[in-house]
Formats: structure tokens, C-alpha cells, sequence
């Protein structure tokens, strides 16, 4: 944006409200960053299904989802403990970057527990999911 006009005289007003205007347009684009928390150990098959679908749904919200239990274990092996542990402090630090937790299903796993108290001690939102996706005050622990 330019604060001169084309014969190269300021134009203070025009730049305040052309500046304005892109404002609104980016604020308009942002997408919220969502941390995705659902259970994954046990049936893992059937979990990492799951967990796609609650990104889909996500997406369809219009904001990034963010499911670290889908991401590490392409590379990281959740059998491992030293492996789970370092993986889930990745997926913490990368908590810290997101708008909001939602967390996902009917039963709080041990790993959701440690992500929803991180997300409560920084003071990042949390909204909970059934498993249908339909919002409710808390999930079962």
C-alpha cells in the first residue's frame, strides 16, 4: 500500500482506507488452529479413522485442525515409551501454537487428559465433541 498517490503527493485518507480494507480482507482468510485431542492407543486402527473424521469435521468448521496422534506415529513408534513420551511432548509444544483444544469422543484417554490440563494451564479454550461430533459441556473421563 502507498501512502502517496500516483502524481506523488501523500493521500493520508486513501491510504487509511485501502489500508483498512486489507485488514478486513485478511481477517476474513484466517483460519483458527485447532488441536485435535482423541484417543488413539488401543484399537488403533479404529482410532486413527476416527481422528481423520474429527479433522474432517474440523475443516468443514472452517479452521486447521491439528492431530499430532495421526502425525508422529508415521514415523515414531507408540509401543515405544520413550518414543510416546517425546512424541507427546512434541504435540504439547505444538499446543501451545494453536486458538483452540477440542477434544473428541465419548472416554478422555491419558494422553487427552495431559493435553486438555496444558491447554487449562494456559488458559487455551477447550470445547468438547462426542463421538458424532456433537458439541457437549465435557467428555466422560
Amino acid at each position: 500500500m502507498n501512502k502517496f498517490n500516483s502524481e506523488g503527493y501523500p493521500d493520508p485518507t486513501a491510504y487509511e482506507a485501502l489500508t483498512a480494507v486489507e485488514r478486513e480482507e485478511k481477517a476474513k482468510q484466517y483460519l483458527p488452529l485447532i488441536y485435535i485431542a482423541s484417543p488413539f492407543a488401543g484399537d488403533m486402527e479404529r482410532n486413527v479413522e476416527k481422528a481423520r473424521g474429527y479433522c474432517r469435521f474440523t475443516v468443514s468448521k472452517g479452521c486447521i485442525p491439528l492431530a499430532p496422534h495421526l502425525h508422529y506415529p508415521q514415523f515414531m513408534d507408540d509401543d515405544d515409551q520413550k518414543q510416546r513420551e517425546l512424541g507427546l511432548r512434541f504435540a504439547l509444544i505444538l499446543l501451545g501454537k494453536c486458538d483452540e483444544l477440542w477434544a473428541f469422543g465419548d472416554t478422555v484417554s491419558e494422553g487427552m487428559r495431559r493435553e486438555i490440563s496444558k491447554a487449562k494451564k494456559r488458559g487455551i479454550p477447550i470445547r468438547y465433541w462426542n463421538g458424532k461430533c456433537e458439541e457437549v459441556t465435557q467428555c466422560e473421563t
